[in-house]
């Protein structure tokens, strides 16, 4: 179950940044995600229920960790994609979160058949080809480009993190994850006082806050059940949701690279769910 499970988490993580991303096109970047946060913690409550654990200080204070790692990331991910180049900074920082974690995991000494390598390569390379943005690979500093490298790995912190959390403390790290994110986001919103958004982007912040804490969700059940390596990889798989959905809801056109990249991501969760 560990694959298919990560497997839905991607699918959940890909949608909920689409519809984050649609709905940031219409407010405010800072009011979409904090009303993304505040409706995660609320879908959160009945995970509590039929997904029950053993609450304690570690499950809290690891998914603390976990949850200033991944706003932390994006917020460090958005300033470098600011000041780019994004041709750098998206597939750096997606490179480095996605192999942080599989590294990690190998290290631990999760081992990993012929297939599982490959299929894990081809998951890497296609991660990096849909993040690519051709046209902005003109590194005119090398800020971005070190942002990229710090949100990518606090990324993959997020990923290691969760990981670490006691094995019998069903959501409860989620909830010290969801607390320790709406602290920075609540900062964030306190110094750009944004205004409030529109129904409509409100709607689709709602939606992407509740998609993101069941992807979540279903990637803590994967990682329980499976090796770290593999479900993480899979998670990170995302990018090539939110290009397919660009490309059939908004019409955008996919590169040949980013098509190469959809193909591998194909063949790679093939060898790896093999």
């Amino acid at each position: 179950m560990g694959p298919a499970l990560a497997l839905a988490s991607a699918v959940s993580f890909g949608i909920s940044d689409f519809t984050g991303g649609l709905a940031a096109k219409r407010t405010s970047a800072v009011a979409v995600t904090t009303i993304a946060q505040l409706t995660g913690l609320v879908i959160l409550v009945p995970a509590l229920v039929w997904l029950p654990g053993a609450p304690s200080a570690a499950a809290f204070g690891i998914g603390a960790l976990a949850g200033l790692a991944g706003a932390g990331g994006l917020v460090v991910y958005l300033r470098g994609m600011a000041i780019g180049p994004m041709g750098v900074v998206s597939p750096l920082a997606a490179l480095i979160g996605a192999a942080l974690p599989v590294t990690y995991g190998v290290w631990l000494g999760e081992r990993l058949s012929t297939g599982n390598v490959v299929g894990v390569a081809l998951g890497l390379a296609a991660v990096v080809a849909v993040a690519y943005h051709p046209g902005q690979v003109a590194v005119a500093s090398i800020r971005g480009p070190l942002l990229a490298l710090t949100g990518g790995v606090a990324f993959g912190l997020f990923f290691v993190l969760l990981d670490a959390t006691p094995a019998d403390s069903g959501m409860w790290p989620l909830v010290g994850a969801r607390l320790a994110a709406l602290v920075l986001v609540g900062s964030l919103w306190w110094h750009a006082a944004p205004t409030w958004p529109t129904s409509s982007a409100a709607g689709l912040a709602v939606l992407s806050g509740t998609l993101d804490m069941l992807a979540n969700i279903l990637f803590l059940l994967a990682v329980r059940s499976d090796l770290l390596s593999l479900t993480s990889l899979l998670a990170s798989l995302y990018p090539v949701v939110v290009v397919v959905l660009a490309r059939h809801l908004l019409a955008e056109r996919l590169t040949t690279l980013q098509g190469a990249g959809v193909g591998a991501a194909l063949v790679g969760t093939a060898l790896i769910v093999l």
